[in-house]
């Protein structure tokens, strides 16, 4: 079995150049769940016909890229067959398959987790108090999401329901409208739930759409639950670009975590928030969720953790001839960041252990990051003003202020590192790489 991030992956991977948009992911994502396009066109908003078009073409679209007749009714089976075969490909001593790549997040029952402490123990400790709110900031690759699950394995091993949002599956017309962001949140809780809806029932546009919202909660979804709820909301800085939105919407996470002082059935609401970047629009702070609640931010992997890593891949001196001089060699050019480590060591015990090579060439179009690199290059070559603050930052020996906008899109990317208030290269890596060609 797989979950449906390892079939994101294997389809992302097989459709490469290409990438599913947010609607071709909404749509394989709901349909993993056994969902029909009527219910996904319900949930989401989208026309039934138009969720038909879309997902007919995704299916053409996956059976030219698998070589083989893929629908709506088998996608799901042919998709385990494609990561059985990768598995038994790559896995090394049965211990370590593809789809544990570092593109995915790690699985539960992964050994090449490396816990950060006390980050784990304090979200244990924070989600079963009532009314709980976590918020977690890390860049891209930095390991939000594989956190993320493990609180959630936590909470429902203590039979509490879970429910997860991603505001990058949102799209602008949903985001950049408050109500359209309202009945999105309420009606993808209560998909996820697998309940009724009775949002039209809850929605007066009288009382206004965040008392609806609140009501609706209170009211129909907390009301019939007999254990606590946690809901995540990933990437919320998606809504930062959205500020008349954000500055409705975030207060009102403030205000159903403080209900739980007032009203004991907002007790049962659990709140976890990712972001990737600081948070630049402007909130008052007695409204902002930004200065309540537990905040966890994720670091780099320090030395002793990536050793740590080393040997749960079993790259040891004996079988593949690496010393931890070298290991220690190669962080100094990508840092401690867990994506670009994990490739590196993913690549030394499935193609190449030649890890001398693998650091001399990683700055390098020939180098096992290029992919990593070329993709950031785009993105930059498609953004002027970002590519010259970058510039700025990789060209300099010292620290480099930025405005700040600036500084917290390239953050956010993963590219640099905020220090007060300055910025600096995340690693070597991206110093030597992007300094000749910006």
């Amino acid at each position: 079995m797989i979950t449906i991030e390892e079939a994101l992956y294997l389809v992302d991977n097989a459709i490469k150049p290409e990438r599913l948009n947010s609607i071709q992911e909404l749509i394989l994502t709901q349909c993993w769940s056994g969902k029909t396009y009527q219910e996904i066109a319900d949930s989401s908003g989208y026309d039934p016909d138009y969720v038909r078009v879309v997902g007919s073409r995704l299916w053409q679209l996956l059976s030219e890229s698998f070589g083989e007749k893929i629908t709506k009714n088998n996608f799901r089976s042919i998709l385990r067959q494609q990561s059985g075969s990768i598995e038994d490909k790559n896995s090394v001593g049965g211990s370590i398959s593809a789809l544990e790549l570092p593109n995915t997040p790690v699985p539960l029952d992964s050994a090449l987790y490396i816990q950060r402490p006390p980050t784990e123990f304090q979200a244990f400790e924070e989600i079963v108090k009532p009314g709980a709110l976590i918020r977690i900031k890390a860049s891209k690759h930095m390991g939000k999401t594989s956190l993320v699950m493990r609180i959630l394995a936590h909470a429902q091993s203590r039979g509490y329901r879970t429910v997860r949002l991603n505001l990058l599956q949102a799209e602008d017309k949903v985001l950049g409208d408050l109500e359209r962001l309202l009945r999105w949140f309420c009606a993808n809780i209560t998909l996820q739930l697998g309940i009724e809806s009775l949002l039209d029932d809850y929605w007066d546009e009288d009382l206004g759409f965040k008392v609806s919202c609140t009501t609706y909660l209170q009211g129909y979804i907390l009301g019939q639950l007999d254990s606590p709820l946690v809901v995540t909301i990933d990437e919320v800085n998606r809504l930062f670009k959205y500020p008349q939105v954000a500055q409705e919407f975030l207060p009102l996470l403030r205000f159903w975590h403080e209900e739980a002082n007032n009203i004991p059935i907002w007790q049962k609401f659990r709140l976890i928030v990712t972001h990737s970047t600081e948070i630049y629009i402007s909130l008052n702070l007695n409204q902002s969720p930004f200065n309540v609640g537990l905040s966890l931010k994720l670091e780099e992997f320090d030395r002793q953790q990536v050793q740590e890593l080393a040997k749960r891949y079993e790259l040891d001196q004996d079988k593949f001839n690496i010393t931890p001089e070298q290991i220690n060699s190669l962080s100094q050019i990508v840092g401690g960041h867990p994506y670009l480590i994990n490739l590196a060591f993913c690549h030394l015990i499935t193609k190449d252990n030649d890890i001398g090579k693998m650091i001399r060439e990683a700055p390098t179009d020939a180098g096992i990051f290029r992919d990593h690199l070329r993709g950031y290059l785009i993105t930059l070559n498609n953004y002027a003003e970002l590519a010259t603050a970058f510039k700025q930052v990789i060209q300099s020996d010292d620290e480099v202020i930025l405005n700040s906008i600036s500084a917290y899109e390239l953050e956010s990317m993963g590219l640099v590192k905020l220090k007060a208030n300055a910025t600096v290269p995340s690693c070597e890596l991206y110093r030597i790489y992007f300094r000749d060609r910006l």
